[in-house]
């Protein structure tokens, strides 16, 4: 029986419906579709691994959705370094600190659940402000003692679904030195903010005291990749690098004193602010910002749209909206820290 999205699955539709009636659940045009694919999954693939990635995926985040949920009111920050790092060494010090500060401000952390970094993270924190998103590896990676106990412990199988949760649940990220994982979740991070694939976020990159980490990365991007043209200079705008935690903290908190958060309604970009602007700011972000917004359109304050009912906590922010022009997200960057300036 061939199945589609489109109600037009006489034998088979009625049968979802009442099984979605029967169980109870949220939104059933949603779980429809993907009771939908799940059956569809079995019919075109025989090869069992196939179906074992897609299973595991769904349980994966179902649980991350789950784990996370009760605390989507809060800002996190996801942390991090190397699983190397020692207790005794000044680096896992200073991310102590730094992560003690976040959770005096009301934050709460997100660390790979490992030794090293990830711990001092944890630990300063304090288990009841962290989560530790964790990842089955044959060595380095048993969850830490600060959060082995803890209800906020997911264990993946896949990376992949680890990284979404790094990212879709934080409104920033901190990196300290690390090795190849590190690099791989600071180029990962860096890559989806410049293509619009993930809302902007601070990246702050906190060295430490002899800045022979993060700076000295600094100037093989500024040397190679800038020289070279293989990004802009605009892409600058992306991160921030420091020496000191507390700073590091206060580009945190600065980002989002005026801004609040983004989304896309077709092409119209909507920013949600914690305050309206006043006309003549708006008109300054249009003279500073004019390269990015589309030519013949302009910036307007609304009301929430339509199609924001999905989040119903927040609908109540005033809104920034325009097109986009798509074409520098480190300028919209930019834009966001002129927005919190006011």
């Amino acid at each position: 029986m061939e199945l589609h999205f489109t109600r037009t699955n006489t034998e088979i539709d009625p049968l979802i419906d009442a099984l979605m009636e029967k169980v109870g659940v949220h939104h059933p045009a949603i779980v429809r579709e993907m009771i939908l694919s799940a059956l569809k999954a079995g019919q075109e693939n025989d090869y069992l691994a196939d179906l074992k990635l897609m299973r595991t995926t769904m349980k994966e985040m179902r649980y991350t959705n789950k784990v996370f949920g009760p605390y989507r009111q809060r800002k996190k920050v996801t942390i991090f370094g190397s699983a190397r790092t020692e207790p005794s060494e000044p680096i896992y010090q200073k991310c102590v600190g730094f992560s003690r500060m976040l959770a005096e401000r009301g934050y709460m952390a997100i660390t790979g659940g490992g030794g090293g970094i990830m711990q001092a993270g944890n630990e300063g924190a304090g288990e009841e402000n962290s989560f530790a998103v964790n990842i089955r590896l044959p060595f380095e990676q048993e969850t830490n003692p600060v959060m082995s106990q803890s209800d906020r412990v997911i264990t993946y199988k896949y990376f992949f679904n680890r990284k979404v949760a790094f990212l879709k649940e934080a409104h920033a990220i901190a990196l300290f030195p690390g090795g190849f994982g590190t690099l791989d979740e600071a180029m990962e991070a860096l890559t989806l903010i410049q293509t619009g694939k993930n809302p902007p976020i601070p990246v702050v990159l906190i060295d430490d005291d002899k800045g022979d980490y993060w700076e000295v990365w600094f100037e093989f991007v500024r040397k190679t990749l800038l020289k070279k043209g293989l990004i802009s200079g605009e892409d600058f705008s992306l991160f921030s690098i420091t020496r000191d935690p507390a700073e590091a903290v206060e580009i945190i908190d600065q980002f989002y004193r005026v801004y609040h958060s983004s989304r896309f309604i077709g092409e119209t970009l909507v920013i949600r602010l914690n305050k309206p602007l006043a006309t003549e700011q708006i008109r300054t972000l249009e003279s500073e910002f004019s390269e990015i917004i589309v030519p013949g359109n302009s910036l307007h304050q609304t009301g929430p749209y339509p199609e924001e009912k999905d989040q119903p906590d927040l609908l109540h922010l005033p809104r920034l909206s325009f097109e986009f022009s798509h074409r520098s997200y480190g300028l919209l960057k930019a834009f966001i820290r002129r927005i919190n300036s006011f």
